[in-house]
């Protein structure tokens, strides 16, 4: 463990420094000075700690205590833990002197001295250069920094040193995308943390157990492995990597001091990548992240997994996708680096599958200096991200549409007008569609905050009617949050509406009404048709204005996709331009190997007024 001002160089400095010693020297080293580790995990929440240490006799042990148990307990235990590893080792000794030698004789000519009774080691724990009284906690006796003494070997403590809890590559790597490692980090921070990464220097046949995160002594032996010069937490593989696995070591940190490193290969080799992608032209207007007086904004459907892998979507849906780019595996890539490339302060994304937010999206876009949240509706849900540097997470007020339809007073006229309408009632409160909706607040100026809505209406052509009355309802919670929780706070409104500029539900929102004889309330024929009059407070615009098509497929194309912004308190600075119809149709439609979804992502640099 180091305790470094100039931690990160530091740490380079001396680890380029072992790596130049022969392990004798390495091993001298270690013995002259440097005190052996005994580390401590202790959580409040817990009831018990867990010490880990390795005795003289090499055996390494790992203890749980209850943090109420009296020192003196754990001291003895360890011990009797000492005195019988001393045991095995002063047996293995003599096994191995009476063992017979290449001659066929006795290792030892003559019956030698009996070895002396092992006495049970002094076992001390000393704070600050004095002893503990035995009668301490536990909890309150294993400080960082004490000093454990077995016998004659000294341990510094290191009470809840920084820890890899979880440690993963993707299971497909492409020259050109980035290379996002899912982290669990205990007590530590990735930014504190040092990542140094490998390639192969020959091509090496994959080892069944490659992938399970190791100790350094434990690459694979079939491979050896040239250094990179890359030392983030992302590496992004080029041609020449092609062909070759990698391998990626880490040191966590918090700032302080460092914990133990662990080391990682891949399983797969990088493959070659899709060549030029719907994104990589949009990506030369997003190249640096905008200045603090603008927003840049992303909202993208980004075609849940648990849609696209299904029979139905190979050969009805997407017939004219290949295969193995419909496979989650190679879609994240895409999406990740369409992402991280846009440079977003705030993205909002809909159908994203739980575990798609938590190990591919969270890793990739964390290491981009973005955090997110979730909100499932079924099988996936929604996640809206935002820039660390620029906003702090203010507030939650996400909610299930049917469920603040039935119970929340704030809908209580609009449900009193929908219960006239039994069958359409009945259909409204079947759906399982929700609203996310976060405030925002700025890190450089706290009395700017943002409202950041976000949501997913439901899909069907004919239920028109029922996306108009899902959005009273998301207008009307948007409202209550921006005007009676956080007074005048400007509202960015993202999402997948399922509506065409044509349609009711947009007339509503950028008109502030709809009347009682709009087509859309029989959108699904006269059997559930449902007139009735709405209005909303909001004066709002489409930021990126009406696009020929936001979702282009075999059987389908048009503009389902908005940002809706507070026209009296932001305006548009910039729309990056979606890609030309040429790029999108180069592989008949949409997904492709190209573009991981069926949608097309709308962002746009906002200003606040």
């Amino acid at each position: 463990m180091w305790r470094l001002p100039g931690a990160r160089a530091a740490l380079r400095v001396i680890r380029t420094a072992l790596e130049k010693l022969s392990p004798a020297e390495a091993q001298s080293q270690t013995a002259a000075g440097a005190m052996e580790r005994a580390v401590v995990r202790c959580v409040p929440s817990e009831p018990k700690l867990s010490l880990s240490f390795a005795l003289a006799d090499g055996s390494h042990k790992n203890m749980q205590r209850d943090q109420s148990e009296p020192l003196g307990r754990v001291l003895s235990r360890i011990a009797t833990n000492a005195l019988k590893g001393h045991a095995k080792a002063a047996a293995a000794k003599k096994s191995r002197k009476s063992r017979p030698n290449a001659s066929g004789g006795a290792a030892c000519s003559g019956p030698g001295p009996e070895p002396a009774v092992a006495c049970e080691p002094v076992v001390k724990l000393y704070y600050r250069e004095e002893a503990v009284a035995e009668d301490v906690l536990n909890v309150d006796a294993w400080q960082d920094g004490a000093v454990l003494q077995i016998g004659d070997v000294k341990y510094k403590v290191e009470r809840n040193p920084p820890a890899f809890t979880e440690l993963q590559l993707p299971r497909y790597i492409m020259a050109g995308f980035p290379v996002c490692p899912k982290l669990g980090l205990e007590f530590g921070d990735p930014a504190s943390s040092l990542f140094r990464w490998y390639k192969e220097a020959k091509p090496g046949a994959a080892d069944p157990e490659v992938g399970i995160p190791s100790s350094l002594s434990s690459s694979s032996p079939s491979s050896s492995w040239t250094e990179t010069e890359v030392e983030e937490r992302v590496y992004t593989p080029s041609n020449a990597d092609i062909g070759l696995r990698l391998k990626l070591h880490c040191t966590p940190g918090d700032g302080q001091r460092f914990g133990p490193s662990r080391e990682l290969e891949s399983v797969c080799v990088v493959e070659a990548g899709p060549g030029t992608c719907t994104f990589d032209h949009r990506h030369l207007y997003t190249k640096k992240v905008t200045e603090d007086a603008l927003i840049r904004t992303v909202s993208y459907n980004i075609l849940a997994d648990t849609y696209a892998q299904t029979e139905f979507s190979r050969t009805v849906l997407y017939p004219y996708c290949a295969p193995y780019a419909l496979e989650l595996d190679y879609r994240q890539n895409l999406i990740q680096k369409e992402l991280t490339g846009y440079n977003a302060d705030v993205i909002c994304l809909q159908e994203v599958d739980r575990a798609v937010f938590s190990d591919s999206l969270v890793p990739a876009l964390e290491a981009f200096g973005l955090e997110g949240v979730f909100r499932i509706k079924q099988h996936e849900g929604l996640a809206t991200f935002y820039r660390k540097s620029k906003f702090s997470l203010l507030s939650q007020h996400d909610i299930s549409f049917y469920e603040a339809l039935e119970s929340d007073p704030l809908h209580k006229e609009l449900l009193e007008k929908l219960v006239l309408y039994p069958s359409a009632q009945e259909k409204v409160l079947q759906r399982s569609s929700v609203l996310q909706v976060s405030v925002l607040q700025s890190t450089k100026d706290s009395s700017k905050r943002i409202c950041v809505a976000n949501t997913h209406l439901y899909w069907h052509p004919k239920g028109g009617y029922i996306r108009l009355i899902q959005m009273a309802v998301a207008l009307a919670h948007i409202r209550h949050v921006s005007c009676d929780l956080y007074p005048g706070i400007p509202v960015i409104f993202c999402g997948d509406f399922n509506s065409t500029p044509s349609t009711g539900m947009y007339h509503f929102v950028i008109n502030g009404s709809i009347p009682e004889d709009h087509e859309d309330w029989a959108s699904n024929g006269e059997e559930e048709r449902c007139n009735m009059s709405l209005t909303h407070f909001f004066k709002l615009k489409s930021a990126c204005g009406e696009p020929a098509y936001t979702n282009y497929v075999g059987g389908f194309h048009g503009c389902l996709d908005y940002i809706f912004i507070d026209l009296n308190a932001l305006e548009v600075e910039q729309v990056i331009p979606l890609p030309s119809h040429e790029e999108v149709t180069t592989h008949q439609a949409l997904p492709s190997v190209s573009h991981p979804s069926d949608h097309i992502a709308l962002v746009c640099d906002l200003k606040w007024k």
